[in-house]
């Protein structure tokens, strides 16, 4: 009789543990998501913001393509740089 007292509360604690890890994983994968979507605009808004500052600059001194592709690449470096620091901030916390 001993035995299967023990073996119910086993079970007990086992299933309380499940139910508990599945909410976790819910609200992981919540996290999860708004990480990637603040990483993905961190990338997308220093690329735009490059590409208007070389427009800008190329209308002002009349270089059509040139200053374009230049701040294009400046913003995608300054995104890649945002990219990296943010994921080591996130990782750090974890």
């Amino acid at each position: 009789m001993k035995k299967i007292k023990e073996i119910t509360t086993r079970l007990e604690i086992a299933k309380k543990n499940i139910n508990n890890n599945q909410k976790n994983d819910k609200s992981s994968n919540a996290a999860s998501l708004g990480k990637a979507l603040k990483i993905s605009t961190e990338l997308v808004a220093a690329v735009f913001v490059g590409s208007t500052i070389g427009f800008l600059l190329d209308n002002w001194f009349d270089t059509k393509p040139l200053l374009t592709i230049c701040f294009f690449f400046i913003g995608v470096a300054a995104g890649i740089l945002n990219v990296f620091k943010s994921a080591k901030k996130m990782h750090k916390k974890i």
